[in-house]
């Protein structure tokens, strides 16, 4: 995601690439090596041909959490197995790329990686089950969808690590201030609240865009509108079919295209109302992905705004936000169809060239019992209890708006196809920009990206 899921363009400004999220910015600083070793424990290895090597080398990226939590266990893995951990950091897409040359050329060199969901269609034939690891008590523990996400032709092939989605973000010294109160309910005729549906959503945005200073220039916007040429907008779109209808995602089970079906037209509909008719987000909606609208939003240019839910912890955080305990949490907006949102999980996986997977499962097992430090790197994690112990505080008041997005009926994770960063960057990406920019109808420029989907597939 990032985390789209990018969660994930560069935010986490607080650091998560994850456009995404997901959307985050990468280190390039290694975890230095401990020298010392540990010769009392001895691990059998899957094809360690009697190599007297102790280390695992885990491969993230650079900056991220899952950077961060390798980064504070790696002593303590060692103390309890002899293993060093050795980390290795790239950039986003580096992970991606570094694990598809390493499967072609088998050399062994990464044991366990941190990966995208949006990986795994193409990475999935080089990757190690570990449906040994997904026991009952450990499924049961997982917020839902999550380990579905991990799971490629009835394999499970990632332990989820973190997962996400977008949920409404918005300014509560906006929406409790009277004098709004009372000047929207005259306007709109009910009263003003967190929006729970497009309707609603749609009227508020309208009615917070405004010129605050009378100098003739719109210097407050409603919303935000994701449009940037990648997956983060496509994210987006996908979260408004899901609530308008779509179920699948994207193809058939025949492979063929659905976006140019209603839910999917519709969703683009929405979008481009808002930016276009509306004119309650900002007009570069192209260049927009989410470190842009949270940058407005934090500078208290935005009323609200449709983010990872991470977003909620550094929106109140006095050294990022001139908005700082004024914003609060509220599920996604529900469609026609209901609540429903594409997920932005990341997992932990071990290629099948490691040579080392048994002690490979131990770290990933190991890294499944702290989970809770994903918690405090980023703000979301993988496990109920985790959810449950950090919901409790203050500043973790988005995780129940999470939890609820996550559960709801229309929320389902992106299709598991071979071809599906070809399907995202060549047909879905343009389509979405074409019809904001106004060049095409959403079911235009849809019908195109239909097309180009079942060229892409053979179909």
């Amino acid at each position: 995601m990032k985390l789209k899921g990018k969660l994930l363009s560069g935010v986490l400004v607080l650091c998560m690439s994850f456009s995404a999220i997901l959307v985050g910015c990468s280190s390039n600083e290694k975890n230095p090596e401990s020298s010392a070793s540990n010769k009392g424990q001895q691990t059998s290895e899957k094809g360690a041909s009697g190599s007297s090597d102790k280390s695992i080398t885990v491969l993230v990226e650079g900056g991220s959490p899952a950077n961060t939590v390798a980064s504070q266990t790696a002593e303590e893995f060692k103390q309890k197995t002899g293993y060093e951990v050795k980390i290795e950091t790239v950039p986003y897409i580096g992970v991606y790329d570094k694990l598809n040359v390493e499967m072609k050329a088998n050399s062994g060199a990464y044991d366990v990686a941190t990966i995208d969901i949006l990986w795994f269609p193409a990475l999935a034939k080089n990757l190690v089950a570990m449906d040994d690891l997904m026991t009952d008590e450990v499924k049961n523990d997982f917020v839902p969808n999550v380990v579905d996400g991990g799971k490629v032709n009835g394999k499970i092939l990632g332990m989820p690590v973190w997962t996400n989605s977008k949920i409404l973000l918005y300014r509560t010294d906006l929406f409790n201030d009277p004098k709004e109160q009372d000047a929207f309910k005259a306007k709109y005729g009910y009263d003003l609240k967190p929006p729970t549906n497009w309707q609603q959503y749609r009227d508020v945005a309208k009615f917070f865009t405004r010129d605050t200073n009378n100098d003739g220039a719109t210097d407050l916007y409603g919303t935000g509108v994701l449009g940037m040429n990648n997956g983060d907008s496509v994210a987006s779109w996908l979260d408004h079919a899901a609530q308008a209808g779509a179920k699948p995602l994207v193809v058939g089970k025949d492979n063929k295209a659905l976006v140019n079906s209603e839910p999917y037209v519709k969703a683009l509909e929405f979008e481009t109302k808002i930016l276009r008719e509306d004119k309650s987000a900002p007009e570069g909606a192209l260049n927009m992905a989410s470190s842009e609208i949270s940058e407005m939003f934090w500078n208290g240019k935005m009323a609200m705004m449709l983010e990872w839910a991470h977003f909620f912890v550094p929106s109140n955080d006095p050294a990022k936000s001139k908005v700082a305990g004024k914003v609060g949490a509220a599920p996604m907006i529900a469609g026609e169809s209901g609540v429903g949102v594409v997920p932005g999980p990341w997992y932990q996986v071990i290629p099948s060239t490691s040579k080392k997977q048994d002690i490979a499962k131990q770290y990933v097992k190991f890294i499944y019992e702290k989970n809770e430090l994903f918690m405090k790197a980023l703000g979301v994690a993988a496990r109920k209890s985790v959810f449950d112990k950090y919901g409790q505080k203050p500043e973790y008041a988005h995780l129940k708006a999470l939890e609820t997005t996550l559960a709801a009926s229309q929320t389902q994770n992106r299709p598991i196809l071979p071809h599906w960063n070809e399907i995202e960057n060549e047909a879905l990406v343009s389509a979405i920009q074409v019809a904001l920019s106004g060049k095409e109808t959403p079911q235009e420029a849809l019908n195109r990206a239909a097309a180009k989907i079942n060229e892409i597939q053979g179909k």
